[in-house]
């Protein structure tokens, strides 16, 4: 085994994922609706929030660069990540530095975490809708109202009365129309590369890391291998085993961390299925239409699917038929995750082909 699949199943309730006119979504045209989604980029961002949380460490350092002009202005530059694997979100997320007048060799690495965007798990098993909301203030009498001229100058109070004399409106009370809420059913895929998880290739051609960062990792103990990919620095043991148990539950136990407060939803998982066959694990959660009614579909969780390892939480009973719920499904999904990613031979990939 060289990759593991994940596909999660999660519900949520009226709630935001990203912010775009209230929430982004895509036009299914086959069954003409409207499908709210989170993007891989969102969801990457969370696993790896979630990663930090867990080792209890500071993400890594991000560099911002700015030009001045002639004339006294900023000029958005270049941003830097730090291109250090000594840092677990740079190992697992990765990165790309490519400086600015072509002076520098360009060092980049591909993250081992393939992540797919958050989507429905069926056009008819998810949906957007639409509300309009208010700002309200009107019963504070301490609400503060300033009415600015054309020159940005404050009117008096005076002033405001007549330009409010014959007009029914209010100062202190926004109307906010048209805000998006997504809601259903959701699944996310992830695809780990075992082979690059713990490695970074050594390609003077094409590199990973420049060589103050080599020679910081090979003191650090760690270890020169070889793979598909060619010679490569592998991480020690000892940090592979701090490691992958974080990894695993930032994988099981991600949230969106960006929902609006008046729009929050737990986003519960309902279930968890690996594998290392990526069409099983299309095939593990899914829905079907109804031979009986028009525009319906029912989702589905494949319980004894073999090779697929299926994970049904206690809170999926409410929303799909299934017989294997438990309460500690997602800590057996963990354990799973974490007895796939220690198995594989990191420091001897070739030998054990």
């Amino acid at each position: 085994m060289t990759t593991i699949y994940v596909r999660t199943l999660k519900r949520a309730e009226h709630t935001v994922f990203c912010v775009q006119d209230g929430q982004k979504y895509y036009y299914d045209s086959q069954f003409n609706r409207r499908i709210p989604y989170s993007s891989g980029q969102q969801v990457k961002r969370s696993i790896l929030d979630k990663l930090s949380s867990v080792l209890n460490e500071q993400p890594a350092p991000t560099t911002f660069l700015f030009d001045v002009n002639n004339n006294k202005e900023l000029k958005e530059g270049e941003v830097f990540a730090t291109c250090d694997p000594a840092y677990p979100d740079q190992l697992f997320g990765g990165w790309m530095k490519a400086a600015k007048g072509g002076n520098e060799k360009t060092v980049k690495r591909r993250s081992p975490l393939s992540i797919s965007a958050m989507r429905g798990l069926h056009p008819l098993l998810a949906g957007v809708e639409s509300e309009n909301v208010s700002f309200d203030r009107s019963d504070r009498s301490s609400t503060r109202v300033i009415v600015r001229n054309e020159n940005g100058e404050a009117l008096t109070t005076e002033e405001i009365e007549a330009l409010l004399e014959g007009k029914d409106r209010s100062l202190s009370r926004k109307w906010i129309p048209d805000n998006r809420r997504a809601g259903g059913l959701f699944i996310m895929d992830i695809a780990i590369d075992l082979r690059r998880l713990f490695c970074i290739t050594l390609n003077p051609l094409e590199p990973e890391i420049s060589p103050e960062i080599e020679a910081h990792l090979r003191e650090a103990g760690w270890i020169e291998s070889e793979n598909v990919f060619g010679p490569c620095l592998v991480a020690p043991g000892l940090i592979r085993g701090k490691l992958i148990p974080a990894l695993a539950e930032a994988i099981i136990e991600w949230s969106i961390t960006s929902n609006q407060a008046r729009t929050f939803s737990l986003m519960e998982t309902l279930a968890i299925t690996i594998s290392d066959n990526a069409n099983k694990i299309a095939a593990s959660i899914r829905a079907r239409l109804s031979e009986e009614e028009d525009n319906k579909a029912y989702p589905i969780i494949e319980e004894d699917l073999e090779s697929v390892s299926t994970y049904v939480t206690l809170a999926a009973g409410g929303y799909v038929r299934t017989k294997s719920e438990t309460y500690d499904a997602l800590e057996r999904a963990k354990q799973q995750l974490v007895k796939l990613m220690t198995a594989f031979p990191y420091e001897s990939q070739l030998t054990n082909v």
